[in-house]
């Protein structure tokens, strides 16, 4: 059976220095600590948070493709 994803919503407001708080709700979801980073973005008139995560968690996500021979070093290029 396929179960949606829980989504967490809250009005915020925007204080004078232009700061906001996140909710506990959310940063527990996030796991969020004091002093993390965020990547944040705007995209399509929407505000996104995003974590930053370190480049190793990557290692190993291409593990068991097949790679074709033309797909790289082809020689027709300059």
């Amino acid at each position: 059976m396929f179960t949606l994803p829980r989504i967490l919503k809250t009005k915020v407001k925007v204080s004078p220095k232009f700061q906001i708080v996140i909710p506990k709700a959310i940063r527990e979801e996030m796991k969020l600590e004091p002093g993390q980073e965020l990547f944040m973005y705007l995209y399509e008139g929407k505000l996104h948070v995003d974590i930053i995560r370190p480049i190793t968690e990557l290692r190993g996500i291409a593990k068991g493709i097949d790679w074709k021979k033309d797909y790289r070093d082809r020689n027709d290029r300059f």
